[in-house]
């Protein structure tokens, strides 16, 4: 195989609402689609630990047509099971951002009421300064931020 890239990330969401107002209107990413599936039949049966007659899907991004793109999805009527998990178990532990200004970005989160994993001194060198944390998003997923490369 010879990818060319990474095309999306999937996530499973108990509150579409809730997650919408983090990723789209804390971060600012857009949707360029949402919209409900027919999980009954076809192969995604085959891909559920349960069985779903529809599910939601969103994606977002940073605008249309660009990768990769984060697909949410949950499941109207029915509650979704698990927790997130921790970087020390098995399976997708976090989603990463690269962004301009990590400290300025971690300011603005903790201004709108997102909690910072361990707060945002955790992360800071014996300068202040900040180039990576972690949050969480309204299921307790870890997001992570890094700073650019510097050129």
């Amino acid at each position: 195989m010879e990818a060319t890239g990474v095309s999306h990330i999937a996530v499973c969401v108990r509150d579409m609402d809730k997650s919408l107002a983090f990723y789209r209107d804390i971060l600012g990413m857009k949707v360029s689609k949402d919209e409900i599936q027919d999980t009954s039949t076809g192969g995604l049966t085959h891909t559920y630990k349960h069985h779903r007659k529809t599910r939601r899907t969103v994606h977002i991004g940073w605008g249309e047509g660009k990768e990769p793109f984060l697909v949410m999805t949950s499941h109207p009527g029915d509650r979704s099971d698990g927790e997130p998990i921790k970087l020390d178990q098995v399976g997708v532990s976090h989603l990463s951002f690269t962004v301009k200004d990590v400290r300025g970005l971690a300011d603005e989160l903790v201004s709108k009421g997102v909690e910072i994993a361990g707060g945002i001194e955790a992360f800071a060198d014996a300068e202040g300064n900040v180039r990576t944390f972690f949050a969480f998003d309204p299921d307790g997923i870890l997001v992570q931020f890094d700073g650019g490369i510097e050129a």
